[in-house]
């Protein structure tokens, strides 16, 4: 480690991407890394998705500037697509055997980093009835009140949750085409709202019911602070996880930096920064084997009983179905919100 340390500050910095402060409390882990070493974040578009961090890889092989990301968090999809397109270098941390063989490349181009479950942030002051399930969603007292968290054809977030509406439309973990005719009922009946959603559109009522991970749907209650007050509903069906992978770019123009980070994600300091943000980190099994986890974060996760996490080969088989079918079989593209 003192090697890498001193490696990593020789580069002069790191390159994230897609890393919003407060999505799954990366806020206090940029400033805990750049404390503990001196390493400042130069942090690239955090409002993007999975498939902007590997476009963003590929648009900068030969430009190892500011642009250029060292390391990728995204969708487990993203992770064998990645390896595929040659835009990671494999790298094991310390703590490598205490990730689930399940949860990881068994050649170190990607490893499992935390999962959330899908939810619904609901702004109580404009939602008078919260909605408890996918079906309620449907209902005309919704109108012009749904939104996703991202474009489904682009976001793991928002294909995440096209796929969690088909439990309740008769689909499941190996058939997601289902939720894209329930999405389409719903713009049908004027309940979806085309636009990306966020605390913002939520707090202003533009967008007062946000589909989401827990983490997300959390922190934005935290932050807005009951102005106005948020309920995170995590659905009576169709309750459906989500799990995210780190990697570093091969073409990384901090490759000492993006390995001394991902050491740093995957401490037990790391893990329980994720914990604190709501999300469950991937080795939470190990951590509460060893008593090194967070109790009172641990204490504040909502209640996911029955949650399904599919696999890698459900999650290509369904990505490809809700994001090639999206424009078809729903024909609303979604996009930004007005400023």
């Amino acid at each position: 480690m003192d090697a890498l340390v001193a490696a990593a500050k020789a580069e002069g910095g790191l390159n994230t991407i897609a890393l919003p402060r407060d999505w799954c409390n990366y806020g206090q882990l940029i400033d805990g890394f750049t404390a503990k070493y001196g390493i400042p974040i130069n942090g690239l578009n955090p409002g993007g998705g999975s498939k902007d961090e590997l476009e963003a890889i590929k648009a900068n092989k030969t430009n190892p500037g500011p642009q250029a990301p060292d390391v990728v968090d995204v969708g487990l999809s993203y992770g064998p697509q990645g390896v595929a397109e040659d835009l990671y270098q494999p790298y094991k941390v310390a703590t490598w055997d205490t990730i689930p063989d399940s949860a990881k490349s068994a050649d170190g181009m990607w490893y499992g980093d935390y999962y959330g479950v899908m939810s619904f942030e609901v702004n109580t002051k404009a939602v008078t009835n919260i909605p408890k399930d996918w079906a309620d969603l449907l209902k005309p007292e919704y109108k012009n009140m749904v939104a996703l968290a991202g474009d489904p054809t682009a976001s793991n977030q928002a294909t995440s949750a096209v796929w969690a509406s088909a439990f309740a439309n008769g689909g499941g973990l190996d058939d997601a085409a289902p939720g894209l005719d329930f999405f389409k009922q719903l713009n049908d009946k004027k309940n979806f709202v085309p636009v990306i959603g966020n605390a913002t559109t939520v707090a202003t009522g533009e967008t007062p019911i946000r589909l989401a991970w827990t983490y997300n749907a959390l922190a934005d209650k935290d932050s807005l602070k009951g102005n106005p007050p948020i309920e995170v509903v995590v659905p009576t069906t169709g309750r459906f996880g989500g799990m995210y992978i780190q990697a570093i770019s091969k073409y990384a123009p901090h490759p000492n930096a993006a390995k001394l980070w991902m050491e740093y994600l995957y401490s037990d300091e790391g893990q329980n920064a994720w914990l604190k943000g709501y999300c469950v980190p991937i080795r939470h099994e190990d951590m509460l084997a060893k008593s090194t986890v967070d109790t009172a974060a641990e204490a504040l996760l909502p209640d996911t009983k029955g949650v399904v996490l599919p696999t890698l080969d459900q999650i290509t088989k369904a990505s490809t179905v809700i994001q090639t079918g999206w424009p078809t079989v729903v024909g609303v593209p979604v996009g930004t919100p007005k400023p």
